[in-house]
């Protein structure tokens, strides 16, 4: 069984490896895009990094500001209750007057408790007391035996009290209810259980306001709804001087240079001041708001809140936007891919029409060469011939053994000739072959007349000439005249690729109904691919005789029709040639 041709050559343009664009162009084209897009999603990020960080500074100012709230209220309490203890008339407070006072006086009960177990170990001393004192904003604290005298003493009495007469020589709790009538001080006594003494802690007025805020901001503290404590990791509130007034979860208690801009926060420059930063393994958002009470700047809260829910919501974001990014580059490098393949494949059709150009122009100077020829040289040719047919009439030598030598002579003479007038036939059917007339007429007859003008000569070579097409005559537009010379040509070149016994196959049939295929096929010697690629140029030629123009010619023609020209071929296995016609004329 006879293998598979190979297709070698297709009369359609060839594709060219010359880019429009170079590589390199398209790569940092697609760098630059996608470099775009990164920046564009970046900043975007950003932007919702930002939208996030400020609901979360948002969220820590409404709780700054519902302590704020509270702890005024309990500072409106304790005026009041101040004020009360110092009015001629008594008016009944209700309970929640007496909350914040009952915190205050917890609080200089469990420093008194305090003194008193040091006491009690024997580790107290003036110098205690001054250290307790300053620590903790107090006035005094001064510790009295059972007959009034002082044992131990932060600073010394007031002259008011030095001179007074006590019990026993001593001080009497009812002279620091003076200096307290007086507006000094206040004070709080504890006397021990077994009468042993009693220690006294006196607030000044300034000791008295910090007291007050600091019993007020962690009330306040304690009463922050589920609400306000939700993601909030720590609260922390300080004075001006750095002493924390009131706390909530594990917080840092003290400020490291340059954390915050305290100075802006405490002369209202700055409302807030954040940072982003880890807390105890978790990322949170570190925040100082300064905190107003009775229309004053008193102090800064710290506060802490967990950003894990906004961090996710950043994530989710972020992977989205790479996904989104990551989609967009890769339509984009298609896109980039199409277009760099249309650029080139544009690219390869213009280069393609400019060689079809070329070669027109070429033909068509071979043309206007090949008429100009044959005017030169027919008449010459002619006078020539016929001085030779003259020569051999009228001038025969007398001697016998020059008869023979003179005819050879002449018959070369006469050759030649002739071969000189086919080879201008050859150039002036060339530069005519342009020119159709294109009408209605049917394929089979015209392939039927090429196959009896030829059917003699493939006898004498014993090559068989088949053909194969149906009854329909297969009627398509031509100009008769030069398709039938175009498939002469290929009839006979396949012929003559044949040498000693062989066949020739001519086909037609219908391929769909706008294409029409007339096949001719040999059993001859084929072709390389490089003797295919070269067969149609006009300077190609294997025969020693004639200019090979013949199949120059045959795919002028062709291409002249509308159509396109196939070969399939292989070295020692044959050719065949497909001749694909349209079956209606092309509307330009």
């Amino acid at each position: 069984m006879k293998p598979a041709q190979k297709v070698v050559w297709e009369d359609r343009p060839a594709r060219y490896r010359r880019p429009l664009i170079q590589a390199i162009a398209v790569a940092l084209a697609s760098i630059i895009f996608i470099g775009l897009i990164l920046i564009m999603g970046i900043r975007d990020l950003r932007t919702i990094d930002r939208t996030l960080m400020g609901f979360l500074e948002n969220r820590g100012q409404g709780v700054i500001n519902v302590v704020e709230r509270l702890a005024q209220e309990n500072i409106n309490t304790l005026v009041q209750g101040q004020q009360q203890r110092h009015d001629d008339t008594f008016v009944p407070l209700a309970e929640e007057a007496f909350s914040p006072q009952r915190l205050l006086i917890r609080a200089l009960v469990n420093i008194g408790r305090e003194v008193d177990t040091n006491w009690k170990a024997d580790r107290l001393s003036e110098n205690t007391l001054r250290k307790m004192v300053a620590e903790k904003g107090l006035w005094m604290i001064a510790v009295f035996d059972k007959g009034g005298r002082a044992v131990f003493q932060s600073r010394s009495l007031p002259s008011s009290l030095a001179g007074s007469q006590g019990v026993e020589g001593g001080v009497a709790i009812e002279d620091f209810a003076r200096l307290g009538r007086d507006g000094k001080v206040g004070f709080i006594a504890l006397r021990r259980r077994d009468g042993s003494g009693t220690i006294i802690i006196a607030l000044d007025p300034k000791g008295a306001r910090y007291w007050g805020l600091k019993v007020a901001i962690e009330k306040a503290i304690g009463e922050l709804g589920a609400g306000q404590r939700q993601n909030l990791l720590y609260l922390v509130i300080m004075d001006r001087q750095g002493k924390v007034l009131g706390s909530t979860g594990r917080g840092p208690q003290t400020w490291r240079p340059g954390e915050f801009h305290l100075p802006e926060l405490l002369d209202g420059r700055r409302k807030i001041d954040s940072r982003k930063g880890v807390w105890q393994g978790k990322n949170i958002l570190d925040m100082a708001i300064p905190v107003t009470l009775n229309n004053r700047i008193e102090g800064v809260a710290r506060i802490g809140l967990d950003r894990s829910g906004s961090d996710t919501i950043l994530r989710e974001n972020e992977r989205n936007m790479l996904v989104f990014m990551a989609f967009i580059a890769a339509i984009m490098l298609l896109a980039m891919g199409l277009l760099y393949f249309n650029q080139n494949r544009h690219m390869e059709r213009l280069v393609e029409i400019t060689r079809q150009l070329e070669k027109a122009e070429r033909l068509s100077a071979l043309g206007q060469l090949a008429a100009g020829v044959a005017h030169e040289i027919r008449n010459p040719l002619n006078a020539i011939s016929m001085a030779s047919q003259r020569l051999k009439r009228e001038y025969l030598p007398d001697d016998p053994d020059k008869v023979r030598d003179f005819g050879i002579l002449t018959g070369v003479i006469r050759d030649e000739i002739r071969r000189l007038n086919g080879i201008i036939e050859e150039f002036l059917t060339f530069s005519k072959s342009r020119r159709l007339e294109l009408r209605e007429y049917s394929v089979v007859e015209v392939l039927q007349k090429i196959v009896n003008l030829v059917q003699e000569e493939a006898v004498t070579k014993d090559i068989a000439l088949e053909t194969r097409w149906g009854e329909d005559p297969l009627v398509i537009p031509m100009d008769v005249d030069k398709l039938q010379q175009a498939m002469l040509n290929f009839i006979k070149n396949a012929m003559e690729s044949i040498s000693g016994a062989g066949t020739v196959l001519v086909s037609a049939a219908l391929q769909s109904k706008e294409r029409l295929v007339i096949t001719v096929s040999d059993t001859g010697c084929g072709m390389t691919p490089e003797e295919v690629e070269r067969i149609f140029n006009p300077e190609y030629t294997t025969k020693e005789k004639g200019l090979g123009l013949g199949m120059t010619l045959a795919h002028e023609i062709i291409r002249g029709h509308g159509g396109e020209i196939r070969v399939k071929s292989e070295a020692g296995a044959g050719t065949a040639v497909e001749v694909i016609l349209p079956t209606e004329i092309r509307k330009s």
